[in-house]
């Protein structure tokens, strides 16, 4: 049985990528001299099946919940901070929402299930959207994190924040996946270990600023986790054919609410057309899934920086992906991708409005 995350996402158009390359060799400049500039240019062209692309309408989500994992001693913060946060991204002090107010995106935050319940004012704010699957997942080390059936409902919750805003406002040019979470980044980084075929110890990260001692205790509940739940590349059947049911099998077993949350939006995402700007080391992992689970859904991703945790450029390597920034940022939050957009912007700005050749009246020659 396929299911709605396995339907392929249409390709970008190569033939408006070859007018924007056309362009790019007519404008006022030493061919090439823009650099990765002209690459932005010319792949958002292929998104947007134009010439010259636009980036106006940008969707910023940020995906909250919380993980039993917690319970194992591998976050250096309690986990009422994720509630903490969420009121701080409501009420505009968080990195993101500064970031995202800055660009007047769009912006929410998504509480797929937090281990400490907002309070009752706050589910009224109208940028907060409230799933609320559970109070987190289940401690993934001694048992599965979640079901299936919330699983299922945690991808699906993601596709229709898409497709929600769709409905309400009919388009987005590019949508940036956050997310908040104590534990997390041991979940991302079990999700790293399974489908890359890496150990804990190089998938494990200071995370929320945990010292050595923190960090090789995290290696070892994740590698504990991954042969409790026979998840290493020797246990799980690697032939492609099988690359989605692994993927949903690492997923339940040691992922996150909202790390599934951001699958599934990417998925819908790049099903609607609709290219994302994958941010650091939690939202990848939630793009490698996506990813296995539909692979057509890559043409439609764009990594926005290397994240400070050691694992991240391995996943990188993995998806042949060259991200736009390397500024040793491990905040989250979307804030990595949030930062990457005035030079999206840029990008498209001097693709639209350079002047070319005929229209300077230079000679392209002498260049």
């Amino acid at each position: 049985m396929n299911h709605w995350y396995q339907t392929p996402c249409e390709k970008p158009c190569e033939q408006s990528a070859d007018k924007a390359r056309a362009r790019q060799a007519v404008l006022t400049k030493p061919s090439g001299s823009l650099g990765a500039l002209e690459t932005i240019a010319i792949q958002f062209a292929a998104w947007q099946k134009t010439e010259k692309a636009q980036l106006d309408e940008i969707m910023v989500r940020v995906f909250a919940a919380d993980h039993g994992v917690f319970a194992q001693n591998i976050s250096a913060f309690p986990q009422e901070v994720t509630m903490q946060m969420i009121l701080n991204f409501l009420n505009g002090g968080a990195a993101i929402s500064v970031l995202s107010n800055l660009e007047n995106a769009n912006f929410s935050v998504v509480n797929m299930g937090i281990a400490t319940p907002l309070p009752t004012a706050v589910l009224e704010h109208s940028n907060l959207i409230n799933i609320d699957i559970a109070a987190g997942t289940s401690d993934f080390s001694i048992s599965e994190a979640m079901s299936y059936e919330h699983t299922d409902q945690a991808l699906t919750a993601g596709q229709g924040i898409i497709n929600s805003y769709l409905t309400e406002s009919g388009h987005i040019d590019l949508f940036i996946g956050g997310e908040m979470g104590i534990g997390n980044t041991s979940s991302a980084s079990a999700i790293y270990c399974a489908l890359l075929g890496i150990s804990a110890s190089q998938a494990s990260g200071p995370g929320t600023g945990l010292d050595a001692k923190g960090i090789s205790h995290k290696a070892e509940v994740i590698e504990g986790a991954l042969q409790f739940h026979k998840l290493s590349r020797s246990d799980l059947n690697t032939a492609e054919s099988n690359a989605d049911q692994n993927a949903y099998k690492v997923l339940s077993k040691v992922g996150g609410f909202e790390i599934a949350g951001l699958i599934g939006a990417y998925i819908a995402a790049a099903q609607h057309q609709i290219p994302s700007l994958i941010d650091g080391f939690i939202s990848t992992a939630a793009a490698l899934v996506a990813i296995k689970l539909n692979p057509s859904c890559r043409d439609w991703f764009m990594f926005s920086h290397q994240s400070a945790e050691p694992a991240h450029v391995l996943a990188l390597e993995h998806m042949q992906a060259k991200p736009l920034l390397n500024f040793d940022m491990r905040l989250g939050e979307g804030s990595g991708a949030a930062v990457c957009i005035p030079l999206l912007k840029s990008a498209l700005a001097l693709h639209n409005n350079m002047a070319t050749f005929e229209e300077a009246a230079v000679a392209g020659q002498s260049l």
